[in-house]
């Protein structure tokens, strides 16, 4: 599976762990080159050691600073030259109901799930429009798709995602790049994690703990979509455990 991503730079956030750190894996031992993005600069250095990417591959990136995000994309153009993929991966996603009035939870979940990705649109765009060519690879989730109760802020911030992709994919026409929306539903990962209030965590640990399906179905589905001939624009791909109803 080198086809279409071998010699390719991919930028990746949130890549410290979960569906970041699993694609990296997958596509680094598929010849890309990838540039690693997360808060945790510990872990990135590590998982760069780990698959032999050199010590330019790992920057510690918070997608909620602007000029973080640049940073890192910038870097990668300079150390590669170019950038051919951008993967906005970084999530949170701490559920609660609306009555409980969690507002720095809605904040975290506007500043990372939505800001975290315009801004990772808004630093690789510029790049992408000069060389005529890139792919745009932005993470929504079922929750975009489905709302339920608890999860009214996760939902909204998914669906903008899938929104402003759509729009992106019409506006770069003429700069041949690509995009696609991936909305995953369990997988393996530390999104439970986020989630604050403890009744809603146990209920959400308990619920991957039954059906999510291993983080490298993401990473499948990213090189999927890499691996497309260049003609060929893979808009968006929603996928589920076979045993999640939701």
């Amino acid at each position: 599976m080198t086809q279409g991503i071998d010699g390719k730079v991919v930028v990746i956030t949130g890549a410290s762990s979960g569906l970041g750190e699993a694609t990296a894996r997958l596509l680094a031992g598929a010849g890309a080159k990838v540039v690693l993005g997360a808060r945790r600069l510990d872990r990135l250095e590590r998982l760069a050691a780990e698959l032999g990417l050199g010590p330019t591959a790992a920057l510690k990136t918070d997608v909620t600073d602007r000029e973080q995000v640049r940073a890192l994309v910038d870097h990668a153009v300079g150390v590669h030259g170019r950038i051919d993929v951008l993967l906005n991966n970084a999530g949170l996603m701490p559920h609660s109901p609306l009555e409980r009035g969690k507002v720095e939870d809605w904040d975290r979940m506007i500043d990372v799930n939505l800001k975290g990705v315009l801004y990772g649109i808004a630093a690789a765009l510029p790049h992408m429009k000069r060389q005529k060519s890139g792919h745009i690879i932005n993470v929504s989730s079922v929750a975009g798709h489905k709302v339920r109760a608890g999860g009214a802020v996760y939902s909204a911030t998914k669906t903008a995602v899938r929104v402003l992709s759509e729009g992106l994919r019409q506006e770069v026409k003429p700069y041949n790049i690509r995009t696609t929306i991936i909305s995953p539903g369990a997988v393996e990962s530390e999104l439970p994690d986020s989630v604050t209030e403890p009744d809603i965590a146990a209920g959400m640990k308990a619920f991957y703990a039954a059906c999510a399906i291993p983080a490298e179905s993401f990473a499948r589905i990213v090189a999927f979509a890499m691996a497309q001939p260049d003609e060929v624009d893979v808009n968006e791909i929603l996928f589920r455990p076979t045993a999640q109803e939701y």
